[in-house]
């Protein structure tokens, strides 16, 4: 099943109870769903497009370029098969509370499974703590380091955690291009072949 929004901001028109927020953005048929944390570490609160407008963002922008996941970076990025969002799209006065998250969840996880994308490139250590423990049933101390652009199977997706571009070393961020353009040159994609069940010979994949 494919979405219908041709929408890239907001395409499914979440309306959280907060003044400025910072909705998704992308390709509501994303084969990648790239997942921050909130609008204060990972940019957006004047564009309202989620990374942008911080020095992590625009090198993280130009990795996922040089990886094919992006046509361009800018402000928007021009994308291709990719979707932004955050856990937390509400611009909040400091940090946000886990109150916030919680209350944002459910904007989160809808999007999420919208999409359906087949990669989920959780970036920093909540995104992908989060991510991790509710869709590849993963809890417990991350390393961050030792996860940074590997993969890892979830339940239905496979998971590519990054770590905050705002740390990166030019090896970080050379690992990062690396291993999507990798994952790129091989069936990526999460689905069934249910040809089997029907006649004749034709596949007939489902996410």
């Amino acid at each position: 099943m494919k979405n219908v929004t041709h929408r890239q901001s907001n395409p499914f028109g979440h309306q959280p109870d907060c003044q400025n927020f910072v909705p998704g953005y992308g390709d509501a048929n994303a084969h990648f769903h790239v997942i921050g944390d909130h609008p204060g570490v990972h940019g957006g609160i004047d564009s309202g497009i989620p990374f942008t407008e911080t020095p992590g963002s625009e090198r993280l922008q130009s990795a996922l370029v040089e990886a094919g996941l992006l046509e361009s970076a800018g402000t928007p990025p021009t994308v291709a098969q990719t979707y932004f969002s955050y856990l937390c799209m509400c611009v909040t006065p400091g940090p946000p509370t886990q109150a916030d998250y919680d209350d944002l969840e459910r904007f989160f996880d809808s999007e999420l499974r919208a999409i359906t994308a087949h990669v989920l490139l959780p970036v920093g250590e909540r995104a992908t703590k989060h991510v991790l423990a509710n869709y590849a049933a993963r809890n417990g101390h991350l390393d961050m380091d030792a996860l940074h652009a590997t993969e890892r199977q979830g339940a239905g997706w496979l998971i590519y955690p990054i770590k905050d571009p705002g740390t990166w070393t030019d090896a970080d961020e050379q690992k990062l291009v690396d291993a999507l353009t990798t994952l790129q040159q091989r069936d990526y994609r999460q689905e069934v072949d249910l040809g089997r069940f029907l006649p004749g010979d034709d596949p007939y994949r489902v996410r």
